[in-house]
């Protein structure tokens, strides 16, 4: 069997340990090394799994016979570090979102294109059954044509500390959890977004020491006239049963599609915690995602959700910001 070889760079993004997990148990994929800045978060654990460990990305770079790295460093690394890895001839996975501007985004399609890799970005939601069927059943035009989507994506303040970090994170909820979604409304109906209006404050701080925004909503238009409203707050305590959600209603001319991402689940109440908890038995979301970035590269097919695909959704995230700080629409083209 031809294993797929694949370099690890960086465990800021917490996404990263369940990513290797997800990776050492692929009877196709062998993970040949380990990079990481901070030696903490991955040393130990690479020693305990016999991974090679770099605390420079450019030395696991520099290894041949790596085919593809998944990168999961703090976002404003996101460019430089895939930039480096396509002109070494690696295919890239790159954790959301994939930049935090426009340009550096820009040249990270290109670079990869130049250096005939793929980029994918990460974007899992795709996988789950709720979102796949909801796009079959608009494919069939169950509901007549697009309408309007109201969608959220609320989680709890992320861990760890770098996301509150805008020299590290490039932006606090509304970029976080905008993509997301943004990234299912731009698959399911195929337009361009025009115009985007947005809310960023800090609204979830008890103790008022953030200065970052946890709370957004972003209102979106598109080409085709469809609208768009997103709920990306970092609005859950910890008395949910869980971090946070994926919802959306799609309105239709003919019908309503209404889609709970996360729905998979037995609600459980117990006395040993106390309060209400969910019990997920459905899609592991990050395994098909990895599953289909190893896919289309051992069968030489495009990436299901590509670099492009990153840039469109990051790029709302970034106009919502402008138009926060304006206090009125934004156009997404100038």
């Amino acid at each position: 069997m031809t294993k797929l070889r694949i370099g690890m760079i960086s465990f800021a993004h917490s996404h990263a340990y369940d990513y290797l997990d997800i990776l050492s148990d692929m009877p196709q994929v062998e993970v040949a090394a380990i990079s990481d800045d901070v030696p903490q978060r991955s040393e130990l654990l690479a020693a305990s799994r016999s991974i090679p460990y770099f605390s420079d990305y450019r030395e696991l770079l520099a290894d041949r016979t790596i085919d593809a790295v998944v990168i999961c460093s703090e976002n404003v690394r996101h460019a430089e570090l895939t930039i480096a890895s396509a002109r070494m001839g690696k295919h890239v996975l790159c954790e959301k979102p994939l930049g935090v501007s426009l340009e550096e985004m820009e040249r990270m399609i290109s670079v990869c294109a130049e250096e005939g890799v793929q980029l994918m970005t990460a974007f899992p939601c795709r996988f789950l059954t709720p979102v796949v069927r909801a796009r079959e059943a608009l494919k069939r035009g169950d509901i007549g044509d697009i309408i309007a989507f109201k969608a959220t994506n609320r989680g709890s303040f992320p861990d760890p500390a770098w996301f509150a970090d805008r020299a590290l994170s490039g932006g606090g909820a509304v970029l976080d959890h905008t993509v997301h979604v943004m990234d299912l409304m731009n698959w399911f109906t195929g337009s361009l977004v025009e115009t985007v209006y947005a809310y960023a404050d800090t609204m979830f701080d008890p103790e008022g020491t953030r200065t970052i925004d946890d709370s957004g909503m972003v209102h979106i238009t598109f080409a085709n006239g469809v609208y768009g409203v997103i709920d990306p707050s970092w609005s859950r305590n910890p008395g949910f049963p869980t971090w946070g959600d994926v919802t959306m209603e799609v309105i239709g001319t003919r019908g309503v599609i209404s889609i709970d991402a996360f729905n998979q689940k037995n609600n459980v109440y117990s006395r040993k915690s106390g309060k209400g908890e969910w019990s997920f038995w459905g899609d592991d979301m990050n395994a098909l995602m990895l599953e289909a970035f190893v896919r289309a590269l051992l069968e030489g097919t495009e990436v299901p959700v590509t670099g492009v695909d990153g840039l469109r959704s990051t790029e709302v995230a970034l106009k919502a910001y402008q138009s926060a700080y304006a206090g009125m629409p934004v156009l997404v083209k100038d």
